[in-house]
C-alpha cells in the first residue's frame, strides 16, 4: 500500500475515533486504536509521533483542529476552531471506500472489488487543500476526444464532484466555469503563494439539477420525457431512479411508466440504452427517433 494512501486512511481512522462520544481520548488509547485499524488494512505500523504529524495534515487539509488537554489527559477535536463540513466528511468516507481494497491487501480474499476502480484518487487531497485555502492550480489535461492531446490549464478550483465512480473538478478557466475529469489531470501544481476570492454564490447542486450526470449543457433545452418499461425493469427503476425528477404515472403487472424533466444529453441517452430491452420512448418523438437510430446503426454493424 502506498504511503499517500496509508496517510489518507490513517487520517480517516483518527477523525473517526475522535468523533466518538468519548470527548477526550488518552494518548495510549488513540495509538492502540490507530495501530489496530491500520493492521486491518495491512498498513505499516506507526507510533504516536507519526499520529501527531497527521494532526497537522488533518488541520491543513480539512480544517479539523486536534488538541491535547493536559488536565483531562486526552486528545479532542476543537469544535470552536473547526467547521467539520459534511462535504469533507463524505469525501473522507469515499477515500476509504475507494482505497480500502488496495490490490496489495489480503482483503481481496473475502471482498470482491470492481476491476475498474477509479485511478484518480491520488491528487484528490491536494485538490481539496487548494479548494479549501483558495489556491490556484495548474496541470496538464488530457483531451480524450482529441486523440489524447495534452494542454496546460491554469484554473481557480471551486468544487469536487463525484459521478459514476469518477471525480470531477469544477474550476474557473479564464472566468468560465468548466468541468475537468480528475482522471485526465497530470502533473498537478498548486500555487501556495497565491490566493483568490472563491465565488460562494455558486449553487453547485443547482448546476446539475436538470442534467443526467456531470455534464451540464445550457444550450440544450430542458424537456418533458415519458418512458414505458416492463414491470420487471420497473422494479429496478423504482429502487434506483434515472433522475431526481422521475415520477411514476403507471405501475402494474404489464407496464411501468415514468415521466422525467431534464436535458437530453449524450450521457442521458447512454443511460437509457443501458436498460432498454423493454424501453418504449413515448415522448418526445425526437428522443424516440434518436434511440431508434442508435439501434439501427448497431444492427447494421453487427448484421
Amino acid at each position: 500500500m502506498g504511503k499517500k494512501l496509508e496517510g489518507i486512511q490513517r487520517m480517516l481512522v483518527i477523525i473517526n475515533k475522535l468523533k466518538e462520544r468519548q470527548r477526550y481520548v488518552p494518548r495510549e488509547e488513540l495509538e492502540e486504536y490507530v495501530r489496530l485499524r491500520m493492521e486491518e488494512r495491512d498498513a505499516t505500523p506507526v507510533d504516536i509521533r507519526t499520529i501527531q504529524r497527521d494532526f497537522k495534515d488533518i488541520e491543513d487539509l480539512f480544517g479539523i483542529c486536534i488538541r491535547f488537554d493536559k488536565k483531562r489527559n486526552g486528545y479532542y477535536i476543537n469544535e470552536e476552531d473547526s467547521l467539520i463540513n459534511e462535504q469533507y466528511e463524505r469525501l473522507l468516507l469515499n477515500f476509504d471506500l475507494l482505497n480500502a481494497l488496495d490490490k496489495t491487501s489480503n482483503l481481496h480474499t473475502y471482498v470482491l472489488a470492481e476491476h475498474h476502480r477509479p485511478s484518480d484518487t491520488e491528487c484528490l487531497p491536494a485538490l481539496i487543500k487548494a479548494i479549501k485555502f483558495s489556491h490556484p492550480v495548474a496541470f496538464d489535461y488530457i483531451y480524450v476526444r482529441e486523440e489524447g492531446r495534452m494542454r496546460e490549464k491554469k484554473v481557480l478550483p471551486h468544487y469536487l464532484k463525484e459521478d459514476q465512480q469518477r471525480w470531477y473538478l469544477l474550476a474557473y478557466d479564464n472566468n468560465v466555469l468548466k468541468i475537468f475529469n480528475v482522471d485526465c489531470i497530470r502533473n498537478l501544481r498548486i500555487y501556495y503563494e497565491k490566493t483568490f476570492k472563491r465565488d460562494m454564490n455558486i449553487d453547485a447542486n443547482d448546476l446539475f439539477k436538470d442534467s443526467y450526470g456531470i455534464w451540464n449543457q445550457p444550450d440544450i433545452p430542458v424537456e418533458n420525457i415519458e418512458l414505458s418499461y416492463s414491470a420487471l425493469d420497473g422494479r429496478f427503476l423504482k429502487s434506483v431512479p434515472l433522475h431526481h425528477s422521475q415520477t411514476i404515472i403507471a405501475d402494474n403487472e404489464t407496464e411501468f411508466r415514468i415521466t422525467l424533466r431534464l436535458r437530453i444529453t449524450n450521457d442521458f441517452v447512454m443511460a437509457l440504452l443501458a436498460r432498454s430491452s423493454s424501453l418504449t420512448v413515448i415522448k418526445p418523438l425526437h428522443l424516440r427517433e434518436r434511440v431508434r437510430k442508435v439501434y439501427e446503426e448497431a444492427l447494421q454493424r453487427n448484421a
